[in-house]
């Protein structure tokens, strides 16, 4: 598994739901849940960011990739380069098609050896709803700890959880 970054005109053709212009520019093929209704506001949200900061494509949202099987089977990346303190928020998501095959643990895995590997980067966070058991319980096992909780306009209350960058080992 590894993570495929996406630039500008990916995550546009995206948020658009144009499936065929993505994948004529995406480094991997992607599925019809990519450019889904599901999806789009990553993809609006990721796309306005590029377009302000370009440099920050090397850090969001990217195609979680099996390589074994050549599929596309989730989004993963951070939310952006790391912050003045040296935070970095990952987030990741698995097509319900594939989920409970170990794709999220191996996302989360990757990100949190990036962070390990850049000088810049201390601390990697997550934010997490509280309903959202499964995505917890993968956190805690890599040595995250709540610190607060923030509210989110479109995913509302989350518990936002810390970890050291080289720290989130695999448990």
């Amino acid at each position: 598994m590894r993570v495929a970054h996406l630039d500008g005109p990916v995550f546009a053709a995206l948020a658009a739901g144009d499936l065929s212009a993505a994948n004529a520019l995406s480094p991997v093929p992607l599925t019809a849940h990519f450019a889904g209704p599901d999806w789009r506001g990553v993809w609006r949200m990721r796309h306005e960011q590029v377009l302000r900061d370009p440099a920050s494509a090397a850090w969001v949202t990217g195609v979680v990739w099996d390589e074994d099987l050549r599929l596309a089977v989730g989004r993963a990346g951070y939310h952006g380069p790391p912050d003045e303190r040296g935070t970095v928020e990952v987030g990741y998501a698995v097509d319900p098609e594939h989920r409970r095959r170990g794709y999220a643990r191996a996302a989360l895995e990757s990100l949190l050896r990036r962070a390990a590997r850049e000088p810049a980067v201390r601390t990697v966070r997550v934010s997490i709803s509280p309903a959202n058991t499964a995505s917890r319980d993968l956190a805690v096992q890599h040595g995250f700890v709540p610190v607060g909780e923030q509210w989110d306009e479109e995913d509302g209350l989350e518990i936002v959880y810390e970890v050291a960058s080289g720290e989130g080992g695999t448990p």
